[in-house]
């Protein structure tokens, strides 16, 4: 019986020495774990909100900020979480590869939804266009409506909503016609070969100048573009406010003919003379 007393006294105090090295060693890691953690915590709201704010400055949609802020601050608390408890001697490599093989996973599962996610960010960001512009793209033409993480809706002309996922968008070339403050009105006429050219252009010139919404800088100006077939073309160009683009457009088409005739100039078309030959019987 003193025997198993003694055996038992014994593993009593071998535990109780395991356990305070155990403390010893343990504790100091523990505490510098916490101690890490809570910096870490504290350094990832820094770098959150200063991150948030360089998005704001740069008038980046509010939804993608915030999008944008959360994925951050996740991604740092995932590194945090990997480093405080490879601290208290937790083998991080199983959890490094569990979140590898995750990401993988639904990387090939999102492949598309993923692409039109990064196409979203990209557009948000570098704003090749924003809501109201009028733009050429994927083959479409009109105006922004919505810009989106995913797709962007477009309203062509005749009142049909064209929806772009994007991902193909931001890949591909994209005409912004509301890009600058003034755009260039570009229209054409023949002339026959047997009117004086000079009287045209400088009648063509002075109906540009008439209109109201076209800009006396810089200057409209109407040159010889070709000698064709039939007649003399030429090319009109003129500036407005690209608010103005198609009133100006449609007005000067349609001062065209009236200035032309009041300078006695004729548009001429083709024609073709056919010659009827009889035959004898």
């Amino acid at each position: 019986m003193d025997i198993e007393k003694d055996l038992s006294i014994e593993s009593a105090e071998l535990l109780l020495f395991k356990i305070k090295n155990f403390g010893m060693d343990f504790l100091p890691k523990l505490v510098s774990a916490i101690l890490v953690l809570l910096i870490g915590l504290f350094i990832i709201g820094k770098i959150t909100k200063l991150f948030s704010k360089l998005l704001q400055a740069r008038n980046v949609d509010r939804t993608l900020t915030d999008f944008l802020q959360s994925l951050i601050a996740w991604a740092l608390k995932a590194l945090l979480f990997i480093t405080v408890i490879s601290m208290v001697g937790v083998a991080t490599t199983s959890f490094v590869a569990l979140i590898g093989a995750a990401g993988l996973a639904i990387g090939v599962a999102l492949q598309g939804t993923l692409s039109n996610f990064a196409g979203g960010v990209m557009l948000m960001l570098f704003k090749p266009f924003k809501a109201g512009d009028y733009i050429i793209a994927q083959g479409e033409e009109g105006v922004v409506e919505s810009i989106s993480i995913f797709a962007t809706k477009l309203v062509k002309l005749d009142n049909i909503k064209v929806i772009f996922p994007n991902g193909p968008l931001s890949a591909g070339t994209i005409v912004n016609l509301s890009a600058e403050e003034n755009r260039r009105v570009d229209l054409s006429v023949g002339i026959s070969y047997s009117d004086n050219i000079k009287t045209a252009l400088d009648s063509l010139v002075q109906m540009c100048n008439a209109n109201s919404k076209v800009l006396k800088t810089p200057e409209s100006f109407v040159g010889i573009t070709e000698f064709g077939d039939s007649s003399i073309n030429l090319t009109i160009r003129a500036w407005c406010v690209n608010a103005d683009y198609w009133d100006v457009f449609f007005e000067l088409n349609e001062a065209i003919k009236p200035t032309l005739d009041k300078a006695g100039i004729s548009i001429p078309f083709p024609q073709r003379d056919v010659h009827l030959v009889k035959q004898d019987a």
